[in-house]
């Protein structure tokens, strides 16, 4: 298995887990004499299964991202570069949200608020972080899948 696949069907089972428990909430209480729609024991069963699933996938995902080497750096390293470069991203861009602002002076006496930084060198800097987030996404989606999942 490609260590993308894995990826897949982490999300995958993430998304059963959240659904399971949503279906074993519904169905844990029901009114004396009556039946619950679903099974509670089987879809606890079903929940245990897939959660024993995913730590095994998750610990091969974290096993191949700690052992694959791309360009000097580790796949861990490349995660975390990139989740370094989207809170960056994110932080020049409301700095350039509120650099743009405009304050209105009813009088010209008034307080003239003004930037500290430039709306326009704060973008440019924006440009280029995007620009290095989409090169590291790309790198690390394409040797996803190229490197093979190491089970053990």
């Amino acid at each position: 298995m490609k260590l993308a696949e894995a990826l897949q069907e982490r999300a995958d089972l993430n998304r059963k887990i959240e659904e399971l428990r949503r279906r074993l909430s519904n169905n844990i209480l029901v009114q004396e004499g009556e039946e619950p729609s679903e099974d509670p024991t089987q879809l606890l069963a079903e929940l245990n299964e897939a959660v024993a699933r995913l730590e095994t996938l998750m610990a091969a995902i974290n096993r191949t991202n700690c052992r694959t080497k791309v360009n000097g750096l580790t796949l861990t390293e490349w995660i975390a570069k990139k989740d370094a470069l989207l809170i960056q991203r994110t932080a020049y861009r409301d700095l350039i949200y509120a650099a743009g602002q405009s304050t209105d002076r009813a009088r010209g006496t008034e307080i003239r608020i003004r930037a500290a930084l430039k709306a326009s060198e704060l973008q440019k800097t924006a440009d280029r972080i995007a620009k290095e987030v989409r090169e590291v996404d790309n790198l690390l989606q394409e040797t996803n899948w190229k490197t093979k999942l190491i089970e053990q």
